[in-house]
């Protein structure tokens, strides 16, 4: 596709993302561009705005950086929500718009936060950041969804505000997730890890769950730059490597992904295979990962390509899933249009407008 199409179709899942958020149509046609109409301050919206600002600054749209400032000039008139795992994921562009704009009032709400993340958070054994989320609290675990809705904040933060201790923190949860969830001789990533039992659950290696690390692992380095340890970035850069190999291994003969990696009989999953697609072109841009892995990619952008309907809503995505107690958990979850399928296809379709995919 040219990027005239992929813009098209960048609008009709922007439009399906407003509609799921149940904001109604958008008008899209009055020469405004992708401004921004999501109204709540949650991950989903996050996952969703951080594209959009890499798109923006990309593309040098002031207009699009305007609409997303105001968008967190509006939240903040209306007061932020309760710190936990899940609504840290909107500060990781607001951490850019505020280094972006040198605004001392966003640096402040930037530097507060990221101070009571760190005092108020619970921790596991080890330090680790606990997976806090609105419906429970998670004692002692660890989830790999962590590292991009909160460990890409932390360090981001670290480098808008020149404060080491947030980059080693953040550094140092990418490490330890590393230690607990990514299986040795795979490479794949556990959905989580539980201090209280000292196990894996069902050790699901979830695709959606898996998907969050081949983004976030891209991402942290391509945020931190030169701010970030060169040895974390050589280990992080072959955890994603090797993981990315075998992902390549499992992908279907259509280009999709399944619901549980290694088992070819559970649902192939959109959300998921947008994600690793993504995260895919992504590390080969960077030069983080093998070229020849972007061939699996654009496989998988094939294939999603036919499960976007008129609308813009993305087919055969899951609902929410927490950590399940045992693999049938992860089969049975039902599918439906859900944001952050959404989301993540904004981030892929944003990522195939790049000059290196765009012919």
């Amino acid at each position: 596709m040219n990027n005239t199409a992929l813009s098209t179709l960048l609008e009709q899942v922007v439009q399906g993302f407003c509609r799921l958020k149940n904001m109604g149509e958008v008008d899209t046609s009055s020469g405004e561009g992708f401004a921004i109409h999501f109204e709540e301050w949650e991950w989903e919206v996050g996952v969703g705005l951080y594209g959009f600002w890499q798109y923006a600054r990309q593309q040098n749209d002031a207009q699009l950086q305007q609409s997303i400032l105001t968008w967190y000039e509006d939240q903040l008139a209306k007061g932020l929500p309760a710190i936990q795992i899940n609504t840290t994921a909107p500060m990781i562009t607001l951490a850019l718009v505020a280094g972006h704009t040198g605004r001392d009032d966003l640096l402040k709400v930037v530097n507060d936060w990221a101070d009571s993340l760190l005092r108020t958070l619970p921790k596991t054994e080890e330090g680790g950041f606990q997976h806090v989320v609105k419906e429970q609290p998670n004692t002692g675990h660890l989830w790999d969804d962590t590292l991009f809705m909160t460990c890409l904040f932390l360090g981001t933060a670290g480098v808008v505000l020149k404060r080491n201790d947030l980059i080693d923190e953040a550094s140092y949860q990418f490490l330890l997730h590393t230690r607990y969830l990514c299986e040795p001789a795979s490479g794949l990533w556990y959905h989580g890890w539980t201090f209280v039992g000292k196990h894996h659950f069902s050790e699901a290696f979830w695709g959606r769950g898996n998907a969050w690390i081949t983004v976030a692992i891209p991402e942290f380095i391509a945020l931190l730059g030169d701010s970030l340890d060169a040895s974390v970035k050589r280990y992080l850069s072959v955890v994603v490597a090797r993981q990315v190999n075998t992902l390549c291994e499992l992908q279907a003969d259509n280009g999709m992904w399944h619901t549980l990696l290694d088992d070819p009989l559970s649902p192939q999953e959109s959300s998921a295979t947008a994600g690793i697609a993504y995260g895919m072109l992504r590390g080969v841009r960077m030069g983080i990962l093998d070229e020849k892995v972007a061939d699996n990619a654009l496989r998988a952008w094939h294939a999603l390509r036919d499960r976007i309907d008129e609308g813009g809503i993305v087919l055969e995505a899951s609902k929410g899933t927490m950590v399940g107690p045992d693999l049938q958990y992860y089969c049975d979850i039902a599918m439906a249009p859900v944001p952050y399928a959404q989301a993540l296809m904004m981030l892929l379709l944003l990522e195939l407008r790049q000059e290196k995919w765009s012919h």
